[in-house]
């Protein structure tokens, strides 16, 4: 008679003790679940941000579904952009996104990053250079030696061109200008007058109002209207020193090898969703905008005084070359490239 009673008696003990080690777990369990959370900062404004990269992370936050989650910052908010690689490697940030040039990348091959002088004449010519030609093999190599950082993909933005409050029309035009733009890109154009001036980019679009500025070299036409500067600027000049910016991702390389490999298969992906994006969105804004914009006038420089630029750049590159036995190889890079697309013809080149 006491059996069933037992029985019972079993199962409620069986029961209660299931219930109370399920309640001792509970707390790893959620532990377990918790997102894993990063902290990526990117060069843009937020305004540009909303095309640049922001689509493709939360595209990311959403297939993720809560393993983990990128929080987005813009330009400067954080910590000022000449700085993110060293808070990268202090783990600040998790990821950035930039390139090798303004966030003063310790490496020999930092000065390609950015607008490199005639190194593109195309948005395609990035992703062909890295995936067809050798250099990301390069830069995984020049990352590899330097500790806390590694470097995840690149590819194109817009074309490198002047947006002045005066009109450009002749080479004598540039000199005393003082201009907005990237490190290596101000250095070349100083040999034709050109004065470079740093400034946080949130506080460009005043320095032209205030007259600190005469104008910027930092983007090409769609920019200019998309971030507010075709407001303060008059006059655009057709002729550009680079036909796309190279920028790149970068990741703080302990948070990067702790991700699961799904994680980073995602992100990989998300990198290059960014990347498609951008080389349709500049591309049709960069012609819609010369013909239909209302808020800038368009000038050029005439071919043959353009053609002492281009000179120029080859003697820069031949300098540059000289800094070490990795930038030769780049250069020899771009040099055999161009040489390609000239021989390939229309429509890869134009000839004059």
């Amino acid at each position: 008679m006491n059996k069933p009673n037992s029985r019972r008696s079993f199962l409620k003990k069986t029961a209660a003790a299931a219930v109370g080690a399920s309640a001792v777990a509970a707390p790893a369990v959620a532990r377990a679940q918790s997102p894993i959370k990063w902290r990526l900062q990117t060069y843009a404004g937020p305004a540009l941000a909303e095309h640049v990269i922001k689509p493709s992370i939360e595209a990311f936050n959403k297939v993720a579904r809560g393993e983990m989650e990128i929080e987005l910052y813009f330009a400067d908010q954080l910590v000022p952009t000449g700085e993110l690689f060293r808070a990268m490697q202090r783990g600040t940030v998790d990821a950035v996104q930039s390139d090798d040039d303004s966030i003063a990348a310790p490496v020999d091959i930092s000065v390609f990053g950015g607008y490199f002088p005639f190194a593109t004449r195309y948005s395609l010519d990035v992703p062909v250079l890295f995936n067809q030609y050798g250099l990301r093999e390069i830069w995984e190599e020049a990352y590899g030696e330097v500790e806390g950082v590694t470097w995840l993909s690149a590819g194109a933005w817009d074309p490198c061109h002047f947006a002045t409050k005066e009109p450009i029309r002749r080479l004598a035009d540039l000199k005393g200008k003082r201009v907005f733009t990237f490190p290596t890109a101000g250095r070349f154009l100083s040999r034709f007058g050109v004065v470079p001036v740093t400034l946080p980019w949130e506080d460009i679009e005043v320095a032209v109002q205030t007259g600190e500025l005469d104008g910027i070299a930092w983007s090409g036409i769609t920019e200019d209207y998309t971030v507010g500067w075709a407001n303060v600027t008059d006059y655009f000049l057709t002729n550009n020193i680079s036909g796309a910016w190279c920028g790149s991702y970068f990741a703080n390389t302990e948070k990067w090898e702790a991700l699961p490999e799904h994680l980073r298969e995602l992100f990989r992906l998300c990198m290059d969703s960014s990347h498609y994006y951008r080389q349709h969105w500049y591309w049709g804004g960069e012609a819609e905008l010369r013909v239909r914009g209302k808020e800038m006038k368009l000038t050029s420089i005439p071919d043959e005084e353009w053609a002492q630029v281009e000179a120029e750049a080859l003697k820069f590159w031949d300098e540059i070359a000289a800094v070490s036995e990795r930038t030769a190889r780049v250069i020899d890079i771009f040099k055999k490239y161009a040489a390609t697309m000239e021989k390939a013809g229309r429509p890869y080149r134009y000839t004059r």
